[in-house]
């Protein structure tokens, strides 16, 4: 796990909690996944404690967790990992690759895996699917050695339940390829600026899936 720290404790005091935040007892994890901005789509989940410093993990399979002082405000979080995300993406990418190399696949991890990608995959190939303004058929989740996804010509979708395994941003960016193929089947450069139309940091998202692969 690898961490960017910052000193946040003259902030803790100066700024006040975000509109809607609740204060909790002990260090916890919110539940909810950020996104830093439209442009720099780095999906993060925020612990709060009573700790005086910012701090950025990576954890073993690429996810990030921000842990912050109670009272630090969104926007000092947002500006901080700003200042650093062009690190944090690269300790991201590394610990994607590294975890990819050593997973070992249990039944269980396997059966776990199947069913949060039949639930979750679904879900983004709706919304991104009416965001783009395409229609799709029939979504396949299965296993597969050598792709995350693919289009048929008829509209049917196919998707290697480990991808679920990988970041938000990832499985994002795998969902939202095999949607543009609904427009171009194809890789030309029109197919990669739908692409880019949705996700302006598909490059970023693109260059984690194959460093996964490698």
């Amino acid at each position: 796990m690898m961490n960017f720290l910052k000193s946040a404790k003259s902030q803790a005091k100066k700024t006040s909690p975000s509109k809607g935040y609740k204060k909790v007892a002990s260090a916890k994890d919110d539940g909810i996944v950020y996104k830093l901005s439209p442009r720099l789509e780095l999906a993060y989940t925020i612990v709060r404690s009573s700790r005086q410093t910012l701090a950025v993990q990576i954890k073993e399979d690429g996810k990030i967790v921000v842990r912050a002082p109670q009272r630090c405000s969104m926007k000092t979080i947002e500006g901080f990992l700003l200042d650093n995300y062009s690190k944090i993406i690269e300790a991201r990418d590394a610990a994607i690759k590294r975890a990819s190399d050593k997973i070992q696949i249990t039944p269980q991890m396997r059966e776990e895996g199947n069913r949060e990608a039949k639930r979750i995959i679904p879900i983004l190939v709706e919304y991104y699917a009416k965001m783009m303004g395409v229609t799709y058929g029939r979504i396949t989740i299965r296993e597969q050695k050598t792709r995350w996804g693919s289009c048929s010509s008829k509209g049917n979708l196919n998707f290697n339940w480990k991808i679920v395994m990988m970041p938000r941003e990832v499985l994002e960016y795998v969902v939202v390829h095999e949607l543009a193929h609904r427009i171009e089947m194809n890789h030309s450069p029109a197919f990669w600026q739908i692409v880019e139309n949705v996700l302006p940091d598909y490059k970023e998202r693109r260059k984690a899936l194959k460093n996964a692969n490698q």
